[in-house]
């Protein structure tokens, strides 16, 4: 396992532009105007957004707040996708301000001015949703609204090393550190298959939940079920993936712009009976030659 930090505080990390410069040493992330929330253990930022493979160049979206670039701009591509053409996004707190006429969609979300208190589940934790968008009717009553979920992808290993040496405008070469894509298997889709169910027996969320990933992380998904996903259009009981992708690289003093990649529908069960499947696992004996490849080697 290799990577390669392809985005450091929002911009390329040998890009020596002002602007650049001004982000690394204010450790600001451009996509949120405000401080990195991306910390090592020690509590310094670690400003990393994008990372690559070495063997494989295809950039991957490792911090979620890039995913908000374009001043929240998924969110209007999710209203559009939810409730049609001619919504317009407003802030949960703005809903009494507005004269509605049927196409405001009112968010909450972190950073987005509120947050909805949510009740606790039996044996601890909590139901909470990153975004929820809602679509307000004429009367200014709920009419409906869909749940978002926003995730990209951990790393194992350290690049702290490397990132350290780019803030100090050293060319560190490549880091050690891997991509946790089985934790994409193990955490982030149990997850999402446990909200999808909660969120199915809402009456008023017909079109079920969305869940915004870089592509890498959605064709590892792919990868990582078996079977072939059945797509649908969204409704109850239904899961959205809303991919998005780095654009081409940026000149000095730029950011690399954040374009939409696939969207397709499936359901929850599907999703859910393709990650257990017998056809899922591997073959048999694998653990027999592990033990007895380790024996050979004492």
């Amino acid at each position: 396992m290799a990577l390669r930090i392809l985005e450091l505080f929002g911009y390329a990390p040998t890009d020596v532009s002002v602007e650049a410069k001004a982000a690394r040493d204010g450790l600001v992330c451009p996509f949120l105007n405000s401080p990195c929330t991306k910390i090592f253990h020690d509590k310094i930022p670690s400003g990393v957004c994008t990372v690559r493979q070495i063997v494989n160049p295809e950039p991957v979206i490792i911090c979620p707040n890039r995913l908000y670039d374009g001043d929240y701009k998924f969110l209007g591509d999710v209203a559009t996708a939810a409730f049609g053409e001619g919504t317009r996004i407003i802030r949960g707190h703005e809903v009494a301000r507005v004269r509605h006429d049927g196409r405001y969609v009112a968010v909450f979300g972190k950073k987005w001015g509120k947050e909805l208190r949510l009740p606790q589940k039996r044996g601890g934790g909590g139901y909470y949703i990153d975004w929820v968008l809602a679509l307000i009717g004429e009367d200014g009553a709920l009419k409906e609204f869909v749940a978002v979920e926003v995730q990209a992808i951990d790393t194992i290993g350290k690049y702290r090393p490397e990132r350290d040496a780019y803030m100090k405008g050293q060319e560190p070469g490549n880091s050690k550190a891997g991509l946790n894509w089985e934790n994409v298997a193990k955490r982030i889709l149990s997850q999402v298959i446990y909200k999808g169910h909660v969120l199915r027996s809402e009456p008023l969320c017909p079109k079920g939940l969305f869940f915004v990933v870089p592509t890498p992380v959605y064709t590892r998904i792919r990868q990582r079920i078996a079977g072939d996903l059945r797509e649908y259009q969204p409704h109850h009981g239904s899961l959205t993936f809303v991919c998005y992708d780095l654009g081409q690289e940026a000149a000095e003093g730029q950011r690399r712009l954040l374009v939409r990649g696939p969207q397709f529908t499936t359901t929850v069960d599907q999703v859910s009976y393709a990650l257990s499947m017998p056809t899922n696992l591997p073959p048999a004996g694998v653990y027999q030659k592990a033990i007895e490849a380790e024996l050979r080697v004492r």
